[in-house]
């Protein structure tokens, strides 16, 4: 497993480092086959209160999957860089546990362990139950005006051909809102996204 650790504002020091190795070298244990993961760390300045840390750890599977996680938190002292590093790293147990209970389909989904992958994991530890909202939806501020409506960035997405199933795992996995793929049963690209009173919904284009 390839363990890779990107710092932006924060100084990456070599007890930071040994931390977020201790955090997550067993990953593999618990998880077989992963290609690589990778773990952003940053401080955000405010001027409007406490500077913001953000953790956020990128897991990639063998199989295409990919799992990620994000957690900020008020910048105190040194300490709540670990602390972002420890929650970011409790919701990644709770993903590959998602993962491990998702089945392969008839239909050969790729994103399901194989019966040999399961035995080969080990079970994963029980964690405390916190932050159950899961991740922090970032909202501007109240105040804040846009001035003009234009395109300020843009970026190029990799669309993964799957069926419609495994496009609402994988968002679960990402721990996104939405997810962009191209859907394999009806060969266009869709978009799957969550209700905000609950289930799933699909966007098709339709040229008009």
């Amino acid at each position: 497993m390839d363990l890779t650790i990107h710092t932006e504002n924060i100084r990456l020091t070599n007890d930071l480092e040994e931390f977020v190795q201790k955090k997550l070298s067993k990953l593999g244990r618990y998880l077989p086959n992963i290609n690589s993961v990778h773990v952003e760390i940053s401080q955000q300045n405010s001027s409007r209160g406490p500077d913001i840390v953000v953790a956020q750890i990128t897991l990639r599977h063998s199989r295409g999957a990919i799992l990620r996680t994000e957690e900020k938190t008020d910048k105190q002292d040194y300490n709540s860089v670990k602390s972002a590093i420890t929650h970011a790293s409790d919701k990644m147990y709770r993903r590959i546990r998602r993962f491990k209970g998702k089945r392969r389909t008839k239909r050969g989904d790729k994103y399901g362990m194989t019966q040999e992958e399961l035995m080969m994991a080990e079970p994963l530890p029980e964690l405390d139950e916190v932050f159950e909202g899961e991740d922090i939806v970032e909202t501007p501020y109240e105040d804040e005006v846009i001035e003009e409506m234009e395109i300020i960035r843009r970026k190029e997405v990799a669309v993964i051909a799957m069926h419609e199933e495994e496009a609402v795992e994988q968002m679960e996995l990402l721990g996104h809102n939405f997810f962009l793929f191209f859907n394999a049963d009806k060969n266009t690209v869709n978009v799957v996204y969550k209700r905000s009173n609950g289930g799933y919904g699909l966007l098709e284009p339709r040229i008009e």
